[in-house]
């Protein structure tokens, strides 16, 4: 991965300077191609990766399907989606129920708490909002913890802050899952 990311910042350097020289746009191509290389490798670090942390799993198997609990709390049209999709790519079945609903047939509840912030992402003119924080839980039906996961946007450089809400929420829900963080 480091490798990948040298690579993103070294390859407009490399390219100016095996350039020829010619350019119909500009007759500086050198300097045309590190902009170039500066926006790809910006792009590149806000659309960086996500990872679980703070993974508490008490060592119960993975449950062959659970019930999301919807927070209305939380202002997010693409997190129960996401969760879903990444439950279904864990071979879990999932459903969704609203707050304070007793279903006799959900026996492992997931629980979710997530912050929405706004932002302009890089090579667009407006603000939209990104997933900079979540918290899952999963609980038996009698409330007993099995396991719980969070995501934590890196502030330093902004790193995944354009990541979709399902490549941020993928470790955790495998966390939360396998009790394994990566």
């Amino acid at each position: 991965m480091a490798r990948a990311r040298a690579l993103l910042l070294i390859a407009p350097l490399l390219a100016a300077a095996l350039s020829s020289g010619c350019s119909v746009f500009s007759p500086a191509p050198a300097w045309e191609l590190i902009k170039a290389g500066s926006g790809v490798a910006g792009t590149a670090l806000a659309y960086g990766p996500s990872r679980a942390s703070q993974t508490v799993h008490h060592g119960e198997p993975v449950p062959g399907s659970v019930c999301i609990e919807f927070n209305r709390d939380v202002q997010s049209g693409e997190l129960v989606p996401a969760l879903q999709a990444e439950l279904r790519g864990q071979r879990v079945a999932s459903r969704v129920y609203e707050a304070g609903t007793d279903w006799p047939d959900c026996r492992i509840w997931l629980r979710y708490v997530a912050s929405i912030q706004w932002g302009e992402p890089p090579l667009s003119s407006g603000y939209k909002p990104y997933l900079s924080a979540a918290a899952l839980s999963l609980h038996h039906a009698d409330g007993r913890l099995l396991s719980s996961s969070s995501y934590q946007l890196d502030d330093g450089l902004g790193m995944g802050r354009w990541s979709s809400t399902r490549d941020k929420l993928a470790p955790v829900v495998k966390a939360l899952l396998t009790g394994f963080e990566n």
